[in-house]
This record gives C-alpha cells, structure tokens and sequence, in this order.
C-alpha cells in the first residue's frame, strides 16, 4: 500500500471534512429528522395493541398523569397514562399488580425511548385481583381497623336508618319491605352507583355525609347507617373493597351494618363495618326487633307486674283468714270485760265515798283551831312584836349618813391614788406603741419607739436603736443607772 501524503494508512476512512459526493441522494439526517421517522413508523406499525404486564414505578404526577412501567421476566417497558384517562381507572394502581394495558406505542425523542401511551387499564385476571385484594387488606389490617375493639354494639331501637345504596335497585325495596313488616322506622336513603367508575367515591361520601350531620340539623341524623349492596362477582363487588370505602365505615361515628352482596359474598367493608350482615334483607332485620315481638314481651312484663302486685295481697288474705278463724269469739270477750268493768266501777264508788267521809272529819278536826279568840291572841303577840322593831326612818337615815362618811373617806384616798397626779410635779408616764406602761428599762430598750406622757400632752420618740436585751451598768464605767432615751 502506498504511503498516503499525510503519513496515515486508511485515508479514505480518516478524512476531517465529510465530502460532498455527485450523485448521492443519501443525505445526512439530523436527530430531530431519525426521532421523528422512528416515531411515526412505531406508531404506525404498533398504533393498537395490548401489553400484559406488572406494574412496577407507579407514579402519579401532581398534573394528574400516571407513569409506570410494565415488566415480566425478560424485558421492561415505559408506560404513561394522560390525567383523563386516569381519572376512569376502576383500581389504584400499584407496584406489583398484574395488569392488561390497551395503548399505543410511541418514542419519546427527548430520551429516544420507546414507550406505550396506555388508553385503559384493567387488572389481568380474578387471581390478580385477589393477589391485591389480599395486600389491600393487609395493610388496612395492620393499622388496626378491623380490630374487634373498635366494633360497636348497634342500637336496640333506633328512630332513623340511614341507607347507602342504589335507589333503584331491589335491595332498598327489600329493605324497606323488611323494615315495614319488623318495626316501621324513618329511613333516610343516601342514593349512590354501588359499582362503575367512582361508585367508590360516592360510597365513601355518603358514608360520610351520614357521619357528619348535626343530630339537630334539618336531615335527621341517623342512629344505624346500612352500606348495602346485591350479590354479584368479584369486579361487580370491588368498590366495596377500595381504601376509601374502608377507611370512610372505619372511622364513621354512627355504627354501621355492612350487607354487601350475598351470604357467601366477602368485602373489605364486611371487615371494617361493626357488623356483617348476609344479605340487605338481613341487615334489616338485625337494624330493627320484630314490634309484635315487643308487644307481647310488654304484656307479658305487665301481666308479671300485675301477679306481682296482687300476689302479696291474696296471701296478706290468706293469712288473715287464717289468723281470724283461731280468734276466740268477739262476744265472749265483751261479756268478760263487762263484769270486770262493772266490778271496778263499784270499787271506784265505795272509795270516793269512803274519801270524802274522811275528808270531812279532818275537816272538823283541823276546824276547832280556827276559833275567834285564837285567832285574836295570835294578833296580839303579832303586833307586840312588831311594836319592839325601831323606826325604819332612823334606820335609813344612820345608814345614809354610814355610806356618806365612807364615800368621803374614798374621796379623800383617791387624788393620792390617781396616776397622773404626779406629772404635775415633773414625772412623765412611758408607754409602748400599744399603750402598754413601760416600767423597766431593759422593756424600754427592746421598744423601738416610745411615748412620754406629760402633764400637759404627750410626746411620741424613738430609741434610736433596734431592740436588745438589757445589761447591767458596770460600776467603773462611769454610766447612770439610766440610760438616755433621746
């Protein structure tokens, strides 16, 4: 091989600038020009089919598109789902979900990816379906709400039923019938789809509304809610199932019974409801008693009330019957009583007339001493005495002159016994804050003001020193027996 100007081998193949060659109509296309032509001829030879497929990625953007990926054991593939379609899937997507997509495929030139443009979505068979049924209820299970504890005890009679079915369908006439022949009560219906895309908003909603109404508001707020439902398959079934459906019977303030399909027919909301009903005929008949039933109870509750009342008086009866017929005889009793009243009686007249024999003769003993003459003399003694008593005016004119000089006496002794008589001579009186009289000084020091009381006023000072206990004066000292109060 010749040795090329350039000193490199293979020029044709190592050339800088692209020649431009006559007669080539193979023109170079730009990225843009291959993404496009791919893109058209994808969606061209694939503009329908249908991919089965597990979800895997599930991501639903805040724009309302749904982005995922569908995958099996060999291969992967993109998927997106626009916000309108979404919005009518019938299921929540999830990761791990079997699932059959019907789309398109199309390229995605920003990354030169290839991907399918899902139109609709519907889970790949019953036993996918259970698969997520059963995740579902695992979850819901873990958090607690269909734990026993949270079920409650329905009420025995309520006033209104709330029921959330269709309003069209057999279960709300068979409900109704029920009702009617057991215990007519005011039913409130809540009308909502109870299969089809968003039967389970609208469940849940209703569930809801039921919760939230004000007990004294213009709808009467039920006592019971009935989320009922007839028998169908599994798909017909699956809002019962959603989350959204549990959540909402789960956490409803008023008790629910859930009927939801046929006796054999199981949901998520038989679960999370506080009790599980067969069939909406049966849920009917646990909502309400039978009235004849009640009836008959109160009769017979009356007729034991009556038994009881009357029982203790027949056997009051009975016993006084008894006791009468053991008394002796009313008569006989009477004449027994006369003869000792008659006897007494007869006692009670000879002792009054005995008493007032007595009486009298006392009275002509005791009368002899009330004789004139005695009478006269015991005077006479009477006023002899009394002629010997002094002149009661002497008396009480001694008396008064003994109690003047006595009171002269004490008149004369008080001046010198009045204790403010000396201030006149230069003596003052110490008292306390209280007027309590100061006598000593150690009493004098502990006060930390004092007042001085004078002949003519009084005078308020202070020690000038906070209270201690007094000393005695040390005789080198030079100090007086006093100390100096100002």
């Amino acid at each position: 091989m010749a040795n090329s100007p350039t000193g490199f081998e293979g020029e044709e193949n190592a050339r800088l600038l692209a020649p431009e060659r006559q007669g080539d109509n193979a023109a170079p296309l730009s990225v843009s020009e291959i993404s496009q032509l791919l893109k058209r001829t994808v969606e061209d030879r694939f503009g329908h089919v249908r991919l089965r497929g597990e979800l895997s990625g599930v991501k639903r953007a805040a724009s309302g598109h749904l982005y995922c990926a569908l995958k099996d054991e060999n291969a992967v593939i993109d998927g997106v789902m626009w916000r309108g379609n979404a919005g009518r899937l019938a299921f929540r997507p999830e990761d791990g979900v079997e699932v059959i997509a019907t789309g398109k495929l199309t390229t995605y030139p920003g990354r030169s990816k290839y991907q399918i443009v899902i139109d609709s979505m519907e889970i790949a068979g019953e036993g996918a379906l259970l698969a997520l049924l059963a995740k579902l209820k695992a979850k819901l299970e873990g958090e607690g709400l269909f734990a026993p504890e949270r079920k409650r005890r329905l009420p025995f009679l309520p006033r209104t039923i709330g029921v959330v079915t269709s309003p069209t369908g057999a279960v709300i006439r068979d409900i109704l019938h029920r009702l009617n022949d057991r215990f007519p009560s005011h039913v409130v219906v809540w009308p909502v789809m109870v299969q089809g895309q968003g039967s389970a908003e609208q469940v849940a909603r209703a569930v809801d509304g039921f919760s939230g109404l004000a007990p004294d508001g213009p709808v009467p707020r039920p006592d019971l809610v009935i989320v009922a439902r007839g028998g169908g398959s599994i798909e017909d079934l699956w809002s019962f199932n959603e989350e959204i459906v549990v959540r909402a019977i789960a956490n409803c303030s008023i008790p629910v019974i859930s009927a939801v399909g046929h006796e054999t027919d199981t949901t998520l909301a038989d679960f999370a409801a506080d009790l599980r009903a067969p069939t909406p005929t049966a849920a009917a008949e646990l909502a309400v008693p039978v009235r004849q039933e009640l009836r008959a109870m109160l009769d017979e509750y009356a007729a034991r009330q009556r038994r009881g009342v009357i029982r203790p008086v027949m056997l009051a009866r009975e016993r006084l019957t008894g006791w009468s017929e053991r008394l002796p005889d009313p008569a006989a009793l009477v004449e027994a009583q006369g003869q000792r009243l008659d006897d007494l009686t007869d006692r009670l007249r000879r002792g009054l007339a005995g008493r007032a024999e007595r009486a009298r003769a006392q009275l002509a003993q005791s009368g002899g001493g009330l004789r004139p003459a005695l009478l006269l003399r015991n005077v006479e003694s009477h006023r002899r005495d009394l002629s010997r008593v002094p002149d009661m005016r002497n008396l009480m004119r001694q008396r008064h002159r003994d109690a003047a000089q006595a009171l002269g006496a004490l008149s004369r002794v008080l001046p010198q016994l009045n204790p403010e008589a000396p201030l006149s001579r230069g003596y003052a009186i110490v008292t306390d804050a209280q007027g309590h009289a100061v006598t000593t000084r150690a009493a004098a020091a502990a006060q930390p003001a004092l007042t001085l009381k004078f002949a003519d006023g009084s005078l308020d000072v202070a020690t000038g020193a906070p209270p201690r206990p007094a000393r005695k004066s040390s005789p080198k000292g030079g100090e007086s027996g006093q100390q100096s109060l100002f």
